[in-house]
Parts: C-alpha cells; structure tokens; sequence
C-alpha cells in the first residue's frame, strides 16, 4: 500500500513508518498540517494516518478540506484524545476509523488493513462469500453449503463485519467500535461470548473451520488452507 503519514511528532512519525516499512509498504510523510494537505490533494494514496493535533492546520480541519474536495481515500486519525465524544467529532469530519494513542501495532496494522479493504461509495457488494459461507445483506439471509444458518440480529451484524473483511485479522476494539459501537473498552466478554455462539453456528458440523482466533490479536474469517 502506498500510505501517507501526517504526524508532527518525529519519533511517533519514525516508529509508524518503520512498522509500514517492515511490511513493505510505500510511505511518505508530511511534519505539518498544510504540507499533508497539499500532498494528500495531490497525490494518489490508498490509506492517510493522520494526528489529530497538527500545525499550521489540524487534522479534523484536514480531513473536511479532502473531503470537500471529493477525496474519498480512507482516514485513520491518530489522538491522544481518546474520550467518545473526540472519536465521534473525528468520525462526523469525514475520518474513516479513530484509533487513540498509545496504540499497539499490531492494532493499527489490522486497522489498515480494514481500510485498505473498504469498498468505496456504492461498491458495496450485496452478497459476501466466504467458501461455501454465504451471506445476503439484502435478505438478511445467511447459508453454509446450502443450509439455512439462523443468527440473531448481533450475530448476524458480527459475521457481516468479519465476512467484509474476510482473510484478514479484526481485532476486539475494532468488533466492540464497529458491531457494538463501543468507542470505549469495556470490562465485558460480549465480544468472546458472540464469537463463541457463531462460531458454533457457522462452524459445527462442517469440515473446515471458518472462524478462527489470532492469540492475542484478535479473529479472522478464511477459508481453509
């Protein structure tokens, strides 16, 4: 991917891009707010990570800017400003995903990842397919090999999300944010409970297991090797 940094701090900007290095994307970096604007406007990028907190312009300013403009590539604002009501501010600018600093890597790989994967304005496919999952958004239908799977309404929203983002690894936050609209880590098994119960559902009785736990990272939705 090629991605483009926007981050004032010099040593997180470092600590990004060489994370992003190590797996062989393409980065560049701007220190301050006019000069990432400028170059997001006139540059393809396919993801911005962009600190909240920028000289010059800042990166809510930033992202409206792109976003007036027609510039609809995917957004990860970075913040130390954590709290619900600074994710939603970043969510309402035109910001893709909000992800508060400190952050572990492995968490801001995963989230670009998603974004990368994102399909854009209208692309959104009705039908997902994972081997021989298959999941109707439109008639709220779900079917493995041909049988009728039954899922509740947050069992259903859960394997949509990690079917969209299928061969890739979720994280926890990122199901508690996107299924439950958490935008903050609560002291509750809700995520393990419901992976649990569907991966009974889509899962038991088949060959192949779809549904797969990442010690210590989180889920991932594939087909078998």
């Amino acid at each position: 991917m090629k991605i483009l940094i926007i981050e004032d701090d010099l040593a997180t900007a470092a600590h990004i891009a060489a994370n992003l290095h190590h797996r062989h994307d393409c980065v560049d970096r701007a220190g301050d707010g006019p000069r990432g604007l400028s170059m997001a406007a006139g540059q393809h990028y396919d993801v911005l990570i962009v600190d909240r907190m920028l000289p010059g312009l800042d990166g809510l300013s930033l992202v409206r800017k792109l976003r007036a403009d027609g510039r609809e590539m995917p957004v990860l604002m970075v913040s130390a400003l954590g709290e619900v009501d600074a994710r939603v501010e970043g969510l309402e600018a035109g910001v893709d995903d909000y992800l508060a600093k400190p952050f572990a890597m492995t968490e801001l790989n995963a989230r670009l990842a998603a974004l990368a994967r994102r399909p854009r304005l209208g692309e959104a496919a009705t039908r997902l397919r994972v081997a021989d999952l298959e999941l109707d958004r439109i008639s709220r239908e779900v079917r493995r090999a041909g049988r009728t799977i039954e899922l509740q309404p947050r069992e259903f929203r859960l394997l949509e999300y990690l079917m969209a983002h299928a061969g890739r690894v979720v994280t926890r936050t990122m199901l508690l944010e996107h299924v439950w609209e958490f935008h903050f880590e609560p002291q509750t098994s809700v995520v393990e409970t419901h992976i649990s119960r569907l991966r009974g559902k889509i899962d038991r009785g088949f060959d192949d297991e779809l549904l797969h736990t990442i010690r210590s990272v989180g889920y991932s939705l594939r087909a078998a090797d």
